[in-house]
């Protein structure tokens, strides 16, 4: 069931602690290609249901008669650069625009911040901003915020001066303001969530295109500070990119390979452990991830929201598709799946920013 609609290109979910659920309602700044593959690359896109304008706006939805559909929608914020991440620190929320780390104090309950906000810190979005979303985590004690940061590029064909602090997951500690890079050789991390068991951070990562349908994998993979994971030299450990020229083998010797492959192309963006869910006993223990599918591969693939089953703190089965029907007959995208989040009741929401509308997923759906 649709818990909202007739939004605008919604992308990314965060629930508060009252079961307000926030919605990113947002794209990437519109830009000219910078090349002849830029622009065959924005033509698929335009079909993929990608290349809309983007409404930079932060939306509050709340269920105020818990039938699990949102009846009071506000504008939360306004005017803002292509926000994605959120994260609420005590009464602070941090907002993650795609150049800048942005915080606003928060009042429990307010349908509205009316005041402006205060930068952080900048974060990298020099032209063409090629991946533009940045993901946002704050953690368990609120110390630290991780932010997810995708490269510039497919595999650094523009160099690697244009990369600089790209493809990686930034660590911020919030009492000192000071920003390093956590993990890196992550094309493009985007979801981000702590795995409730062993409390590791997990990441969902795209992979490189234009290797064909089938390569490379994107994954779902455990992040450890100081690693490194191949991109752009290679790929699912030592696998070199036979297009990179200046590849740097020591790199490569201690490429990480990721835990959990997804699939080639199925681009994965939400992810959320199951924590607090209540879907069935199928999906109790494992994440929840929201693939929002190809742009570029024959035949498409992901375009659904899956589970990875988990035990002891790593996957441990197939996934399960949780929500799917995105894909039309004819292959063309009725909807796509981005964020993923568990409502307050233990139900899944599922941002489809092609269908303009937040899912709702509860335990007799799941298990149907």
């Amino acid at each position: 069931m649709a818990f909202a609609e007739g939004l605008d290109h919604p992308r990314w979910l965060y629930v508060l602690p009252n079961g307000d659920v926030l919605v990113a309602e947002t794209n990437k700044q519109p830009a000219p290609p910078r090349s002849l593959r830029g622009f065959f690359q924005q033509q698929l896109m335009q079909v993929a249901g990608a290349e809309v304008p983007s409404a930079d706006r932060i939306s509050l939805l709340r269920d105020q008669d818990g039938d699990g559909v949102a009846d009071l929608r506000t504008v939360l914020l306004n005017g803002l650069t292509s926000p994605f991440g959120m994260a609420l620190v005590d009464d602070t929320l941090y907002v993650a625009n795609t150049d800048a780390l942005l915080r606003f104090r928060y009042r429990p309950g307010a349908t509205r911040i009316e005041g402006p906000g205060e930068r952080v810190l900048a974060l990298p979005a020099n032209p063409p901003n090629y991946h533009w979303t940045k993901g946002l985590l704050a953690s368990d004690d609120g110390r630290q915020l991780f932010v997810s940061v995708g490269s510039n590029s497919d595999h650094a064909e523009s160099g690697l001066d244009a990369e600089r602090g790209r493809a990686a997951i930034w660590e911020i500690d919030l009492a000192s303001g000071s920003a390093s890079v956590f993990a890196s050789g992550l094309r493009n991390p985007v979801g981000m969530d702590f795995e409730p068991q062993a409390g590791a951070l997990w990441t969902v990562v795209n992979e490189r295109d234009e290797l064909g349908s089938d390569l490379v994998p994107d994954y779902l993979t455990r992040v450890r500070e100081g690693e490194f994971y191949g991109w752009p030299f290679s790929y699912w450990g030592g696998n070199l990119d036979p297009r990179v020229h200046q590849t740097r083998l020591d790199l490569v010797a201690r490429a990480v390979v990721p835990d959990y492959a997804l699939g080639a192309h199925v681009a994965p963006l939400g992810l959320v452990f199951a924590e607090g869910a209540r879907l069935g006993p199928r999906f109790q223990e494992g994440a929840l991830i929201g693939r929002h599918g190809s742009w570029n591969r024959r035949p498409p693939s992901g375009y659904d929201v899956i589970f990875v089953p988990f035990r002891d703190g790593a996957p441990a089965a197939a996934p399960i598709q949780v929500l799917t029907a995105f894909l039309g007959p004819d292959g063309e995208a009725r909807g796509r799946p981005v964020g993923v989040a568990v409502a307050r009741d233990g139900a899944l929401l599922v941002a489809d920013d092609v269908g303009n509308a937040i899912w709702r997923v509860s335990a007799k759906a799941a298990t149907e």
